[in-house]
């Protein structure tokens, strides 16, 4: 009992944290800039447009919810919420850890973050045994769709994180042309989650997907190689959506 009490505590004070820290980086901002600020520093294809980041918001209010759900007393012995352990806490220093890396411009530093912070999500998904397990009405609000939210975003954080880091590093894309690495990691994004649709049935994880992709149409609208190659990439993404919600429903 009193183990599940620590971890608890321990979750809430992991939340304030990247609550807060996230906070203060747009609203000092940490070394003088925001975030996007850095972000359009880059020139890469593999970015959506500004208004596609308002899914913070959205993933906050999420981690919120599961924080007051998983402290309540009637969680104590919740097996779902042990499955997860100390994931969440790892997850949240990762998520802080990027943040002031970013803002302070270790960008090496900040894929090894990015990883962690990935690979923390995954292992969260993977014990929670989403698409696997049927969850409760409150489980499902509280613990499955926040992760699945989480996840979805990282994912497609993580790729855009490699390709910013790239173009730090003065990669020359082997003289392959930026729009079409920026199709192949399109691709290679859409067949991660075309995997994830087909053996989860995750629709929350798929429709970030699609909101982020339809965001990167949205800023390179003036690149048709690249604006084409994301709408074909979301219609197939929706298209897949559909197709590993009915293979579950079954």
């Amino acid at each position: 009992m009193k183990r599940n009490y620590v971890r608890q505590v321990v979750n809430i004070a992991s939340t304030l944290l990247v609550l807060v820290v996230n906070f203060l980086a747009n609203a000092l901002p940490l070394n003088g800039k925001n975030t996007g600020e850095i972000s359009d520093q880059f020139d890469v294809y593999f970015v959506p447009a500004g208004y596609v980041f308002s899914i913070w918001g959205l993933i906050y209010v999420g981690l919120i919810a599961f924080t007051i759900y998983q402290a309540l007393p009637s969680q104590w012995d919740n097996a779902r919420l042990k499955r997860i352990g100390y994931l969440y806490p790892l997850s949240c220093l990762a998520n802080a850890a990027w943040i002031f890396l970013w803002h302070y411009e270790r960008f090496p530093l900040t894929l090894v973050a990015m990883l962690i912070l990935l690979l923390a999500l995954i292992a969260i998904y993977v014990r929670l045994h989403i698409g696997r397990e049927a969850f409760t009405f409150s489980e499902t609000w509280l613990i499955r769709i926040p992760f699945s939210l989480y996840l979805g975003w990282i994912t497609v954080a993580t790729i855009a994180n490699v390709t910013s880091l790239l173009d730090f590093l003065g990669w020359g894309g082997w003289g392959i042309a930026p729009e079409i690495w920026a199709v192949i990691m399109l691709i290679a994004a859409t067949g991660i989650a075309s995997l994830v649709s087909i053996s989860r049935g995750d629709i929350p994880y798929m429709l970030v997907i699609i909101w982020a992709f339809v965001g990167i149409a949205v800023k390179h609208a003036a690149t048709p190689t690249v604006a084409i190659a994301a709408w074909v990439t979301t219609g197939i993404n929706a298209a897949m959506m559909v197709v590993g919600a009915l293979l579950h429903r079954r």
